[in-house]
């Protein structure tokens, strides 16, 4: 399994996730850069997600919606803050309601995706930073960091096909 750490920090209002993969960084990038390729894995493999906007650019802006098993469906952006192809890229994510409008009731996080070369492959870090401990542990609490774990695992496979 490719994730192989997760702390959360209450304190600096912060969730980290580390992952290694057996992939260059230029092929990890990929995930990210291609919608196709990230619809694949943003989300768990019971909530499939469909990338509708992909605009990986400062500035830019992915919106996506995530279906469930009973066909419920569940929308998100990101708005892009910067791009350091292959390396990191910033952006603000948030939930939204199904015409991608940013739910103002859900938290909304600043996040730094890095990717760096490590023992023959790649060591990504992703890093969520959240306004609050209020904030943070309702994510906590809604399973981020069981969605999250379910979902870049599924990267490994993607990368092998």
């Amino acid at each position: 399994m490719p994730v192989t750490d997760v702390q959360h920090d209450l304190d600096n209002l912060t969730l980290t996730i580390t992952a290694d993969f057996a992939a260059p960084v230029a092929r990890v990038w990929q995930v990210y850069a291609d919608p196709r390729q990230l619809e694949k894995v943003w989300g768990p493999p019971t909530y499939p997600a469909t990338v509708v906007e992909h605009d990986l650019r400062p500035g830019g802006r992915v919106t996506y919606f995530m279906t469930g098993p009973e066909g419920d469906k569940h929308a998100g952006y990101w708005l892009v803050t910067a791009v350091n192809e292959p390396s990191d890229f910033s952006f603000e994510d948030g939930f939204a309601d199904l015409d991608f409008t940013p739910n103002p009731n859900l938290p909304v996080s600043q996040n730094v995706y890095s990717f760096a070369a490590h023992d023959g492959g790649t060591r990504a870090t992703y890093v969520g930073t959240y306004a609050s401990a209020e904030a943070l542990q309702q994510v906590l609490d809604m399973g981020v960091v069981e969605g999250a774990s379910l979902a870049i695992n599924q990267i490994d496979e993607l990368l092998a096909a």
